[in-house]
């Protein structure tokens, strides 16, 4: 009979590695905050580099959960959490303080339309992923509206555009007017792109992995015409997806 006070074979052991998917959830949520930080100092290019690897560490954990088998309801937490503050609050307040501030009031309600925005669209998700209601857009490899991450990159563009041409001033109300577009976008119903479910014919597979090459040579060599490329780029895709859907529904 166990002693009432022996509780060692009641107690749970997780290898050290299992921790690896929520310590990399923590620093990419460091590194959202710290982009805060940079951004208030006026070091707006280190923010954005700041939200980048934020980004590059949300899409690393999930991946690492599966492959270690340690996805568990509080890593789920971590990452939602992590993306509101990654890809809503920060870019908001980094967008505040760039070209907003002389905009207080009208600069600050765009600031705050996005950030719920993308709370919306988090919760929207987090609920659609046990639910069979999207299953159909997750089959064929879309999203439903912006998600976050990509919204976050989307709402920099014109930091992106101001940088690429020499400190353009664009005007604040013009920013006001694109961040709460960004943030419809988000909790909209339009078809997005997703790599999730992209199949390619291995012979072709070299190529995909040198032009992603390219693309992070040119990211780190022309940052900021490349950010500004890749917004376009997946704007036009989102075009030619709502496109595609309308003349769809005319047809059925």
């Amino acid at each position: 009979m166990k002693a009432p006070n022996d509780v060692s074979s009641s107690r749970k052991k997780l290898h050290i590695l299992q921790l690896l998917p929520n310590l990399v959830s923590i620093l990419g949520l460091c590194s959202g905050l710290t982009a805060i930080r940079f951004a208030v100092n006026g070091r707006f290019a280190t923010a954005i580099t700041l939200i980048g690897l934020a980004a590059a560490l949300d899409a690393l954990d999930g991946r690492l959960a599966r492959m270690l088998k340690s996805e568990s309801a509080i890593g789920a937490e971590l990452d939602s959490l992590g993306d509101f503050v990654n890809c809503g609050v920060t870019p908001a307040l980094v967008l505040y303080f760039w070209g907003l501030e002389g905009e207080a009031s009208l600069g600050w309600i765009a600031a705050l339309i996005y950030a719920i925005c993308c709370m919306l669209r988090l919760a929207r998700f987090n609920v659609g992923n046990k639910a069979v209601a999207d299953a159909v857009f997750v089959e064929r490899a879309t999203f439903v509206g912006v998600p976050s991450p990509e919204g976050a990159m989307l709402v920099l563009a014109p930091m992106y555009l101001s940088f690429t041409y020499g400190g353009l001033l664009i005007p604040g109300f013009a920013i006001a007017f694109w961040m709460v577009a960004m943030g419809a976008l988000m909790i909209s119903r339009i078809r997005t792109p997703s790599l999730k479910r992209v199949t390619v014919y291995a012979e072709y597979a070299k190529y995909i992995l040198v032009g992603g090459a390219a693309v992070v040579a040119a990211l780190l060599t022309y940052p900021w015409v490349t950010l500004l490329g890749l917004a376009v780029a997946y704007l036009v895709a989102i075009l030619f997806l709502w496109r595609r859907e309308i003349a769809q529904r005319k047809v059925g």
